[in-house]
Formats: C-alpha cells, structure tokens, sequence
C-alpha cells in the first residue's frame, strides 16, 4: 500500500502547488482521495511532489490502486475524474479568482484560467500536442488522434445528445461536475453577452490554442441575426485577446450542436483572419466601414470599422440579403420544401479599436450528384475529409481524422520504395497518384513533405468546394446587389 500513499502524497503536493489547494484542506483532500479508491488506512512515507505532469501522477496512483487490487483497469477514466475532481477548485472559487483577474488584465485571467484547466486535466493538453500539425498553403492542417470521426452528419449530432435527458445536451451548464459524463473537473466562468447570460469553457480537445465555446446559459437553439454579431463584439471588448465566431446554424455546413446557441472561439490567429483582400467595396450609407471581398478559396467578405453600430448594421445587410438569395445557374437555392439553405458564419477580431467581421457565406443544398452537399467536399475527397466543414475548419484550421497518421504514413513509405498503392488502400488512389506525379522518386524525407503538400492541396480544393461563388468577382457583384459599391 506504501506506493499508494506516495502517489497521493505527491498528487496532493501537485494540488497545492498548481491547482491552488488551500495547505488547510490538504488532510481533507488526502482523506477524500483514500475514500474514493476504497483504502482505509494511510501512512506517511514523505513523499513530495517534483514536478511531474498531472498524467504521470493521476497515472501512477491509478496503476498502484489496480496493483492492489482497490480498483480495475475498466474504471481508471471514471475513478481519475473523481480524484481530479476532488482536488480542482469550486466554481464559485473560480469565478472570483477570474474577476479579480480580470479586473487588472483579462489576458492574465484567460491565460490563468486555461492553465489551471489543464492542471486538472479538464483540458488534455499533453495529448494534444501529440497531434501532427504543420502549416502549408496558407492553411493549417492538424490530424487529431483524440477526435472520434463522424462521417456521418447525423451520428455526429447524436453524439452531442444524452440519453437520460439531463443535461440536455453535452454544452449545457448542468454538465459542470456532472459524474454521467465524467465532468468532474469542467469548469466554466459566467460572462455577459447582449445582456444576456452566457458562460466560458475550455474545450477538452481542443484544435488550436486556447479554443472553447461561449454557451449560452439557456438551452435554446442556434442562430444569426443582428444581436448575435452585437455579442460577438460584446466578447472581443471584454477578451480582446482572443477571437470568436459563430457556426452558421444549419445542418451540414455547421456545428453539431445545433440545438444549443453557442460561439467557438481563443487565442490563435486563424488563416481566415490573415486573408488579403482581393476586392475593396464600400457602402455608401457608411463612409466609415470598409468592406472586403477576401482571397480566400472559399466565400467570405470582412467588414472593419470603429463603430460596433456600423458594423453590426452592415454584417445584417450582407446576411439578411444572402439567406433570401438564389442563383439558378451558380446552384444556389435559399429556400425549397425542405426549408432554409442559406446561412453566414461570422467571427469577429479586434484590432486597434477596430472591429473586423469577417462574414463567410454557407448553403447546405443536396443534389443527386452531391447528396451529402453541393457546398460541402466532394465525394473524391471524403477518404480525407468527410465530415462538416464547419467555422474552424471554414477559416483555414483543418482536423482531419486520427487514421490518417498510420493511412498516410504508409503511403509516404510507398513512395519511398517506389512500391506501388497498397492493395487495402485503393481508396486512396486518386491521392497517392498525385503524390507520386510531385518527383520522379522519394526519399523518406521527400515522401513526408508529399504527404504534407498532398494533405494541404485536399484542404484547400474542399475550402473551394464550400464555395458559393466560384470568383471574387461573382462575390462583388453579389454584394453589389445588397447594396455594396466597388
């Protein structure tokens, strides 16, 4: 038992030291911890905290406990999560400390908070570094091995139901220490959007620095309008550090979350937000406001000006003449018996006082040819990329399924030894072709860079995909007809 108790003695000092554990409530703690894994005794063997991470210590206690038979392998994530629980702050102790914070530098509350997340092991940041990531084309392209793929749409939107009810889904509030879910470290902070009640978390899983989502505190359904571009901009005067932006709120060509009104946002510059401007307009009721038709492959405009009025009124123009708007010959259909088709993801930075919405232009409409969407990756790209690309993805950041790793490192070995496509990867044809067309042999360095250039232009093409005007000249003339001047 004696590896026991210096696994909690050391988690225990690890409390104290990162997770702000009162050296009053440490006996407290210690006690609790004993209690969860079924051991009645203790004693003291001196051990202290050096500095590991919080996977090595919640690991090693966890192993010691399943040595001696306390607990069994099956019940490590559900026993983790209640010993990491006991010894993550309340959230009333949060809150405080986060407005205290907040009150002298919210880049200083932000950076504390999303620490301390990831000490409890709420956020899983060791894993995620783990994840492959690199930068070409102007995107960024991630394969996330934690993330489970959903090609399908509608088991996606399954797995962010509950089953029982309660919480109603898996943003919600109520999922704050909730033991069904393995929640006992999820804390979130209360902010004020539009008036209204929302509230901050981090995401476990996170695909870019500091990502999360501003929840909404009632459980009421997605949607864009003019308050919701209000209280975009409401968050970045607060959080100017960070960026947010919104899902546009239908199926397909959104979150998948879509009955819970919620935005994404954090600490990194996406792709999206570094596009050049290929067409400058203006609007003549608002000499202030610039307005910007993007290089970009898929279709988004930006808006930037001082006054969050004229920039809210704009982003209103824009979306409220693109969800009525159809076009025959570009494929776009607004609305049919199947309901609305049209919709705008909007993010929103801050910069110098000025404001920059970037407005991105979505249509969820189905064909024969396309059933999974004419705006969406086509079919030659689904065996990298299936599932929605939703307001991440639609700015540049990619997360691509986690067997890619092992699909395409065997492919780069191919080409390597000038062997041809694995027989089990034919469906890979098209892409492994491509590659091999980039040199007429590899070595295992030029095979690594194939796959990253090949992975890269699939993103790319797929972000084409999702546009709804081939040219930024058939965006000009769109915005043209809202009302836009060049």
């Amino acid at each position: 038992m004696k590896s026991i108790y210096a696994a909690v003695e050391k988690l225990v000092g690890y409390a104290q030291e990162k997770l702000s554990l009162p050296a009053r409530n440490a006996l407290y703690v210690r006690n609790t911890v004993l209690g969860i894994l079924g051991s009645d005794g203790f004693e003291s063997t001196g051990a202290e905290y050096a500095g590991e991470s919080v996977t090595e210590l919640l690991g090693g206690l966890l192993r010691a406990s399943a040595d001696e038979n306390l607990i069994s392998e099956e019940d490590f994530e559900r026993i983790g999560d209640l010993i990491m629980g006991v010894l993550t702050p309340a959230p009333q102790e949060i809150q405080e400390r986060f407005e205290a914070l907040c009150a002298e530098d919210s880049q200083k509350a932000t950076d504390w908070l999303y620490d301390l997340s990831v000490y409890s092991d709420y956020v899983k940041k060791e894993k995620l570094d783990l994840n492959p990531r690199f930068e070409r084309k102007g995107l960024i392209v991630t394969i996330n091995k934690a993330k489970p793929e959903f090609r399908d749409s509608k088991k996606a939107a399954m797995g962010n139901s509950t089953k029982s009810g309660y919480p109603k889904c898996t943003i919600c509030r109520e999922n704050e220490g909730y033991f069904g879910r393995n929640k006992r470290t999820l804390r979130t902070v209360s902010i004020k959007l539009g008036g209204e009640d929302w509230f901050w978390q981090f995401s476990p899983y996170g695909y870019f620095r500091q990502h999360g989502i501003a929840v909404n505190t009632k459980h009421t359904p997605m949607h864009v309008d003019e308050a919701t571009f209000y209280r975009l901009m409401d968050f970045v005067d607060r959080f100017p550090q960070w960026f947010l932006g919104c899902n546009a709120a239908l199926p397909r060509i959104g979150g998948s979350v879509l009955a819970h009104d919620h935005y994404q946002g954090g600490g990194e510059v996406l792709p999206l937000q570094k596009a050049r401007v290929a067409i400058a307009m203006k609007h003549p009721s608002y000499p202030d406001a610039e307005v910007a038709v993007l290089d970009w492959p898929g279709t988004a405009v930006r808006i930037t000006a001082q006054s969050r009025e004229t920039v809210a009124s704009l982003s209103e123009i824009v979306r409220k003449y693109w969800v009525g708007y159809s076009n025959a010959a570009a494929g776009i259909v607004a609305e049919d018996a199947d309901g609305i088709h049209s919709a705008v993801s909007p993010t929103v930075v801050k910069k110098d006082g000025r404001y920059e919405m970037t407005l991105i232009l979505r249509n969820n409409i189905t064909s024969e040819q396309y059933p999974d969407g004419v705006f969406h990756a086509h079919p030659e790209f689904h065996v990298i990329k299936k599932e929605s690309i939703g307001l991440i993805e639609a700015q540049g950041l990619f997360i691509l399924p986690g067997r890619l790793e092992e699909q395409m490192g065997r492919l780069a070995v191919a080409l390597e030894r000038g062997e041809a496509l694995p027989a089990d990867l034919s469906e890979f044809e098209m892409i492994f072709g491509e590659m091999k067309a980039m040199r007429p042999s590899f070595n295992k360095e030029q095979a690594e860079e194939a796959v990253k250039e090949e992975l890269a232009s699939v993103c790319e093409r797929i972000l084409g995909n999702t546009a709804v005007f081939a040219t930024a000249e058939e965006t000009a003339n769109f915005m043209k007809e809202a009302g836009f001047v060049l």
